[in-house]
């Protein structure tokens, strides 16, 4: 859609002030309803029966939400599903009491419950949400969509698509969900792992394009667990924002995309693919075959030649890397897991063995300690600037997140990487993260494989 000038002064105008707006300001604006509901949906070819799921008004993947950067969010959360649970607003720089987290920000919503969220969303890019109470098991039944926060001046494209990736662990009989969301196996392994994957509820999504049309792909991991390395054929270009922070110059795209659990990518592609034949988004397997995710049969052209570079998307604010000169210093080392090396840890204030931990559930730790904490990893200054060594003692990767802020990769050369929200590492891999404590509040910061989450890769920080 085509912007004028009124609408690009109005969105600038609200992007450059709506953390300085009063909250009575926006006073008439009306709540909408978000309901988790058990459902049942077509996800498998039609020979087999609709498996049940739970999804947001009953849908997988959820109503997408979309909204202009410096809007406000007013969603009454209704929970219709036999289990308590919350919704967490993946990404946003938001109000504490807003993010979602049951048991830290908030009491979980009992079924037949409402919980009123109410936020400003400061940032344009990609994000998503999703439940946060037992969400080893909720995000894995389906409840989890795509939020989209618009730029005022967005980027010369012809359309653009959200891709929501998703893997689900079915019954190949009864075509429903392995229902013990606990097994011993995922919890100490790479997490559950589905059998099956959809592309926006799909198992063949197909979305028609034509030769030498520009489109922006919004692609969002919303799995448990599964990593996904992604590839194009029939497509070319740029990678221009990841976790919904644009990265300045957009980077040529050349070989795999490697996307883990929450992680997001946006990309603005050219179709190359002649008339009449097929472009695609590709998984990369295990056994190294590509399979595709997005099929784009090509039916006419858009231009007769090709578009150059795109232009960088408009940064978002505070956007500035920290000055690390005084920053504090952190360590989080994870240990644990299958054919890991964690002999005990720390549960509830005592020393257990790794049997004993096993028994209650728990195979993984952050600094020796294998559950959640009364006290934080860090309690930090407002606007302090903080470097965080993250080491990964076992043999699984972890894709680390943190809420409520986002931070820079610290390479070994000193450069900084781009602002996300959630970070990979591979087995038995050092990374090193910067950031500056910038919203006030009590933070989750976790393993988004969200078995590991539950079974003892979780901790928080504070900012007072």
């Amino acid at each position: 859609m085509r912007q004028t000038r009124r609408d690009f002064l109005r969105h600038a105008t609200l992007a450059a002030c709506a953390a300085a707006i009063p909250r009575s300001a926006f006073a008439a604006t009306p709540f909408e309803d978000v309901v988790a509901k058990v459902a049942r949906q077509q996800l498998l070819p039609d020979t087999y029966p609709e498996t049940e799921i739970w999804g947001y008004d009953g849908l997988v993947p959820a109503p997408e939400i979309r909204v202009a950067q410096g809007d406000r969010v007013r969603r009454r959360f209704r929970n219709e599903v036999p289990d308590p649970s919350s919704v967490h607003w993946h990404g946003i720089r938001i109000d504490n009491a807003m993010d979602g987290v049951s048991g830290l920000t908030q009491e979980p919503v009992a079924p037949g419950e409402t919980f009123d969220y109410d936020f400003v969303v400061p940032d344009a890019g990609t994000y998503w949400y999703h439940a946060h109470n037992r969400s080893y098991e909720q995000v894995a039944r389906g409840l989890r969509g795509a939020l989209i926060v618009e730029e005022a001046n967005g980027p010369d494209i012809d359309r653009e698509e959200v891709i929501v990736l998703e893997d689900w662990l079915l019954d190949p009989e009864s075509g429903q969900l392995f229902d013990n969301f606990e097994q011993p196996m995922m919890m100490s392994h790479g997490g559950r792992i589905g059998n099956f994957i959809t592309t926006n509820g799909r198992y063949d999504l197909t979305l028609s394009a034509k030769r030498n049309e520009r489109i922006r792909l919004r692609i969002i991991n919303a799995a448990s667990a599964r990593i996904f390395p992604l590839t194009l054929s029939g497509l070319s270009g740029w990678r221009v924002a990841v976790d919904g922070m644009p990265i300045g110059q957009p980077q040529q795209i050349d070989g795999e995309l490697i996307l883990g659990p929450a992680q997001r990518v946006d990309l603005i592609v050219d179709v190359t693919e002649d008339e009449g034949g097929v472009a695609h988004l590709l998984r990369i397997g295990d056994d190294d075959q590509p399979t595709p995710l997005v099929s784009f049969p090509i039916d006419g052209t858009a231009s007769s030649v090709p578009r150059g570079k795109p232009l960088p998307l408009p940064p978002n604010p505070a956007a500035n890397a920290p000055d690390l000169a005084d920053a504090r210093d952190l360590r989080l080392v994870m240990s644990g897991g299958a054919m890991g090396r964690m002999q005990s840890a720390l549960l509830g204030g005592e020393r257990l063995g790794f049997r004993q931990l096993a028994q209650a559930g728990k195979f993984w730790a952050l600094n020796d300690v294998a559950d959640m904490t009364d006290t934080p990893l860090a309690d930090l200054s407002l606007n302090e600037p903080v470097r965080l060594k993250i080491e990964n003692q076992t043999v699984f990767p972890h894709a680390m997140h943190l809420h409520g802020m986002h931070f820079r990769e610290l390479r070994p050369d000193g450069a900084f990487g781009p602002m996300r929200d959630t970070i990979l590492l591979a087995g038995n891999e050092s990374r090193e993260i910067a950031f500056t404590a910038d919203n006030p509040g009590k933070w989750l910061f976790h393993c988004h494989m969200l078995s590991h989450a539950a079974s003892g890769m979780t901790t928080w920080i504070r900012v007072t």
